[in-house]
């Protein structure tokens, strides 16, 4: 009876906080106006306010027509991600980055074993054998976040009232140029953000075909 009471009572509390949270519609496009799809936006509360992350633990990079999808995957740090390959041929998936260093053949039909990622940042993944391949995998420590769609849209749910850092990442930022970083108060009435970012064009023709969609 007791356990009873006190899962009554672990509801109500999340009902009565979720009732108290906002939804914040998120829109980003580029300079010309056009959708920013692939776009990380995270939220990073002040000192002193605990949320629990709510980014993904595992994500699956798939592998089809000789290119990745989705093109960029969010997971919260130490996180992993599994890399699928339902291709016609093998893959040997690799990447360089600071944050995490690996290489994996991945016969047609199979699956990687789980790649932890334990430091925050981006890692750029690629084909040793495809060079045209690429995928971005974000890791993040930050508990509230999301990937734009096509659209360049996305809608962060049930975001708690209180004073956030928002930091917004894209793949096609230039060499060196950080996130943009920038600081909101969120009530208890839904919000919107909207961002216009200044992104280089993509590197090859044959790479916008492929990654343009959203997946």
């Amino acid at each position: 009876m007791f356990r009873r009471a006190l899962y009554i009572l672990t509801l109500l509390t999340v009902a009565a906080a979720s009732a108290h949270a906002a939804t914040l519609s998120v829109v980003l496009r580029d300079t010309q106006g056009a959708p920013a799809g692939n776009a990380v936006l995270t939220l990073t509360p002040a000192a002193g306010q605990t949320i629990p992350s709510r980014l993904p633990e595992q994500a699956t990079i798939d592998q089809r027509g000789q290119m990745f999808m989705p093109l960029v995957a969010a997971i919260r740090l130490g996180g992993r991600v599994v890399f699928a390959n339902n291709d016609n041929t093998m893959h040997q998936v690799y990447s360089f980055s600071a944050i995490r260093q690996f290489e994996a053949e991945i016969e047609k039909g199979q699956r990687s074993k789980p790649v932890l990622f334990d430091k925050a940042g981006v890692a750029v993944i690629g084909c040793n054998i495809h060079d045209n391949m690429i995928a971005y995998v974000f890791v993040s420590d930050a508990p509230i976040g999301a990937v734009t769609g096509a659209t360049g849209e996305t809608r962060l749910k049930d975001v708690p009232p209180g004073a956030y850092k928002v930091s917004i990442w894209h793949p096609r930022m230039a060499a060196g140029q950080s996130p943009i970083v920038f600081e909101m108060t969120v009530g208890t009435a839904d919000a919107s953000i909207a961002h216009t970012l200044s992104l280089v064009p993509e590197k090859t023709a044959s790479m916008h075909g492929q990654h343009k969609q959203s997946y």
